[in-house]
């Protein structure tokens, strides 16, 4: 028996492509390769050897509902839509902490604020710039979206090397 290169898994000797991960074949390897830790651990972009639609579906579904692929367990399955699904709840999480801090600013704004109506302008622009803040999570998720599309596992900027589904 041979073992591909790429994934590790065990393949016919005369396999020309993967049935794992569908790469070509690289020679005759005999023995199955030395451990590599996951792509997805570095800041690396690594990209998916499978290109399945539910795949594909369901890691894009983790950015806009992560716990889909948790309830269906498509996390337990692949390794790419499990990356996809932390990539989506990291980002769950962090949209909730700032909804939580936005209320508080916004609480505290408006009653130092709006106790005068010659305030009433430093208000409605502190509270425009917080506004303008709720776009950076939602460029996150468009991007985790491109990359779960685009079969890559990249990790997201800043919030990327968070791993909470182990």
């Amino acid at each position: 028996m041979a073992y591909c290169a790429f994934c590790g898994k065990e393949m016919a000797a005369d396999a020309t492509f993967c049935p794992s991960c569908g790469k070509p074949a690289a020679g005759d390897q005999q023995q199955p390769p030395a451990y590599q830790p996951p792509a997805y651990s570095g800041a690396q972009q690594a990209s998916v050897g499978s290109d399945s639609q539910e795949v594909k579906a369901m890691s894009i579904i983790a950015y806009i509902i992560f716990f889909i692929p948790l309830i269906v367990g498509t996390h337990k399955k692949s390794e790419f839509v499990k990356f996809h699904t932390n990539q989506g709840l990291v980002l769950f999480l962090l949209y909730m902490a700032f909804g939580i801090v936005y209320g508080i600013l916004l609480a505290i704004f408006a009653a130092i604020f709006l106790s005068s109506i010659a305030l009433w302008g430093v208000y409605s622009i502190v509270t425009t710039i917080l506004s303008i803040l709720w776009l950076a999570p939602a460029a996150l998720m468009i991007l985790g979206i491109v990359n779960a599309a685009t079969n890559k596992m990249k990790p997201l900027p800043v919030i990327g090397k968070i791993t909470i589904l182990k």
